[in-house]
């Protein structure tokens, strides 16, 4: 029988999405993962840059993890100088994985352009990993710099800032410091600014992580990852008829289907496409991370793809669902090395029923009407894709206008007929136009930065994304997580 503990984690409350706004802590260092760092990573040095200029810093999750006392010189000192924090890891941890790119497996990847640099304890007690992106080479760099654009960073704070507001499960951006190097780009004109970024999330263990112990055959070191999983991570266990269920490793993977179903979800009501699926960008909290050639819908279009270099449309905004379950299967082959493969299967098969229930609360939490069951509110998602698609309507602008159940007529009157809209008192209701984060206003943004240094567009845009946060309010949760 598996350990209680590591389905309970001491009694701390089920893994969660962090909520928009956290309550203060002292800060807690606490690092766990130094037990496994021998196998699981490389310590490395951070670039020596030639300035530090503070661009950004995330003082409602400093405040989460009792950081925001720092004053600017020594938040600069650790997030980019990185000098470490007090009793924390000693020096930063290049983490090693492999990963499947495009459906093809590379075994040559690994931190390339960033280290783990700190673990803490929020203020309920879950597990905070501080990465890093930009702070130099590591010996998975290959051929590249290590380095990160300015513009990588802005557009970085754009998407996890505008996710967090919509309801997803994001890393957020902690960080942002320019660090006074010329670029060279090929998507980017060139010479362009650097920066380095610092990154929190729960914890930076990927699928690929995963697919590494696999590939070695180190079951071992796949046990203890399993374990250190379970015990930082904790979840719901598997349904009472689920075969396996006290099997660590079959527990694990009913969690991380569970998540990457709802995160799926919350990236197709959120009308947000990746761009880049790989199993080394899939974290085991299915904390959504990792952002490059990210895009918001234009339209209402499943073939609508973000990275100019998907020829295929692999990770098109419809096909993100289908992805991430490919994903899970991977996760479930590197489990193979612990556990047979019925009860692995027997949680896969969870997937898409998970992610329809999660489409169908999102959807409802979206257009602010309390759910009326499964089927029915399924009837209800139907009818607005269709009258997007038909109307041409971009999908910020057509939650905003129907809140409710509001301006609704002919079909799709109908389909709200039964619905009861939640109470709505928050101002942004009414200013007439939502927010949204298409690729012009994000050109806007950037280009009074590049050309004129003028940060405050991206400071109010910041603002009012976390208004529209603050008027949406937290997420539904999944039935498992409750209580």
């Amino acid at each position: 029988m598996v350990d209680a503990r590591l389905a309970s984690a001491g009694g701390r409350a089920h893994y969660r999405p962090m909520r928009s706004e956290p309550q203060a802590a002292p800060y807690r260092p606490d690092t766990p993962i130094l037990e496994l760092a021998d196998w699981l990573g490389d310590p490395v040095s951070p670039a020596d840059f030639p300035q530090a200029t503070l661009r950004f810093r995330n003082n409602r999750r400093a405040k989460a993890v009792g950081l925001a006392y720092l004053p600017d010189e020594e938040w600069i000192g650790h997030l980019a100088r990185f000098a470490p924090l007090p009793d924390n890891l000693p020096q930063p941890l290049a983490l090693r994985y492999h990963g499947h790119q495009f459906r093809v497996y590379n075994p040559e990847i690994g931190d390339g352009r960033g280290f783990l640099f700190a673990q803490l304890r929020d203020g309920d007690g879950r597990m905070v990993d501080l990465g890093t992106k930009g702070s130099g080479t590591t010996p998975y760099s290959r051929t590249a710099d290590g380095r990160l654009t300015l513009k990588g960073a802005v557009r970085e704070i754009l998407a996890t800032e505008m996710l967090e507001a919509l309801g997803v499960n994001t890393s957020k951006t902690f960080s942002v410091i320019e660090t006074g190097e010329e670029l060279w780009r090929g998507d980017e004109p060139s010479p362009t600014r650097s920066a380095v970024m610092v990154r929190l999330n729960h914890g930076h263990i990927r699928i690929g992580t995963f697919q590494r112990l696999l590939a070695l055959e180190e079951r071992e070191h796949m046990e203890a990852l399993v374990s250190y999983c379970l015990e930082q991570f904790p979840g719901p266990m598997p349904p009472e008829d689920a075969p396996g269920r006290e099997e660590p490793a079959v527990i694990l993977m009913h969690q991380v289907v569970e998540r990457l179903a709802d995160l799926a979800a919350s990236w197709m009501v959120a009308g947000f496409v990746h761009g880049v699926l790989n199993t080394d960008n899939m974290n085991i909290t299915g904390e959504s991370f990792d952002y490059g050639p990210w895009r918001w819908l234009p339209a209402w279009d499943h073939g609508f793809t973000a990275a100019y270099f998907d020829h295929n449309g692999l990770y098109a905004f419809g096909r993100q669902p289908e992805a991430l379950h490919w994903n899970c299967g991977q996760f479930a082959v590197a489990l193979r090395l612990l556990a047979d493969a019925p009860p692995l299967l027997a949680a896969m098969e969870r997937f898409g029923p998970l992610y329809m229930a999660a489409i169908a609360r999102r959807w409802c939490w979206r257009l602010g009407v309390e759910p009326q069951g499964e089927e029915r509110d399924g009837q209800l998602v139907a009818a607005c894709e269709r009258a997007m698609r038909e109307d041409k309507v971009q999908p910020d602008a057509f939650f905003y206008r129907h809140r409710g159940g509001r301006d609704a007529d002919g079909v799709l009157g109908d389909a709200f007929a039964d619905y009861d809209a939640v109470e709505d008192s928050h101002p942004y209701w009414q200013d007439g136009a939502p927010q949204s984060m298409l690729i012009d206003e994000v050109e806007t943004l950037w280009s009074a930065i590049d050309e004129r240094d003028d940060w405050q567009p991206l400071d109010e845009k910041i603002a009012a994304i976390r208004r529209m946060g603050d008027a949406y309010g937290p997420p539904p949760e999944p039935q498992g997580h409750q209580g």
